[in-house]
């Protein structure tokens, strides 16, 4: 009995281990990913890749990120790429994915999900998000975030269950525009000009980034 106890907590280590280890490999800027979706995503050969993060999120979902980022000579970020794959865990087979933008695209052949937001640095992170993970790699490798970013995110849902996701999040730093957050969420002074800001962004995703 013992002996079985060993075994067991002997391989709960191990799968733990195994969790926190990246699977997907990348060279020369691009991500290979042999399953859920097995694809190639490049992303343009002048961002630095930061390296990859893998943990469960919120003891729901297996969560495999990937960040690049071009940056000023004082390493403040200007783009960010931002590729993550998702998987809920056997143990919470009850969830699914449910999102419900009412806009979508299409990349490398596959629908796509669209979201469009800004997002101030001082906001305040929950605790073990993928967000917060993100951030500590950007930290991390000597980064720095910019006032303010616009983004924009793809989420390819890999089958009719909802349990597995491709993510791709694009963001750009706003000061080029003048702007500051504030000024393009609701209330803003130049909410306005949002929709055509977020337009060209998505534009700008689908140049940077190719999937085969």
């Amino acid at each position: 009995m013992i002996t079985r106890i060993l075994a067991v907590g002997l391989l709960f280590i191990f799968v733990r281990a195994q969790s926190t280890t990246p699977v997907r490999s990348v060279e020369h800027n691009i991500i290979t990913s042999s399953h859920d979706p097995a694809a190639r995503i490049r992303v343009p050969g002048t961002a630095h890749y930061l390296g990859a993060d893998r943990w469960v999120l919120y003891d729901m979902a297996d969560c495999e990120l990937h960040a690049f980022v071009d940056a000023n000579p004082e390493k403040i970020v200007q783009r960010l790429y931002w590729v993550q794959f998702e998987s809920y865990l056997p143990t919470r087979p009850a969830l699914h994915h449910t999102y419900d933008s009412p806009k979508h695209t299409t990349l490398g052949g596959l629908d796509f999900y669209v979201d469009t937001w800004v997002r101030s640095k001082d906001e305040k992170n929950r605790a073990g998000s993928d967000v917060e993970h993100i951030l500590g790699l950007i930290a991390n490798n000597g980064y720095h975030m910019p006032a303010a970013m616009m983004y924009v995110r793809l989420v390819h849902l890999l089958d009719d269950q909802k349990r597995k996701e491709l993510m791709i999040i694009y963001g750009e730093d706003i000061a080029p525009h003048g702007l500051a957050a504030a000024d393009l969420q609701p209330g803003g002074k130049a909410h306005d000009q949002w929709p055509a800001i977020a337009d060209g962004l998505l534009q700008r995703t689908k140049q940077r980034v190719n999937i085969e």
